[in-house]
């Protein structure tokens, strides 16, 4: 599980029918945004959000194999989950 901070959502013309509920955020790692490490081109990775995470959020996410996990046994094609939206860091 790594930490991201959210930057926007992604909007869909179609969605598959699994998505309802749901939103899909852009985020970025929260260890760049940390360092400073700003880029106009930063490496953003789409985040499946069902907890309504908002722009700006530091949110903890599960990625790979894992992030289908909390759906089973129905199947959703996701490749990374907000498994939960942090409060307070202390660092």
């Amino acid at each position: 599980m790594q930490l991201y901070q959210v930057n926007g959502t992604v909007t869909l013309s179609r969605a598959h029918p699994s998505f309802l509920g749901a939103s899909l955020k852009t985020t970025e790692a929260y260890g760049d945004v940390l360092l400073g490490r700003k880029t106009n081109d930063p490496d953003l990775v789409v985040v499946w959000d069902d907890l309504g995470a908002s722009e700006g959020s530091i949110i903890a996410v599960s990625d790979g194999a894992e992030a289908a996990q909390p759906f089973r046994p129905s199947q959703k094609p996701v490749d990374a989950y907000n498994a939960a939206i942090i409060d307070e860091l202390n660092i």
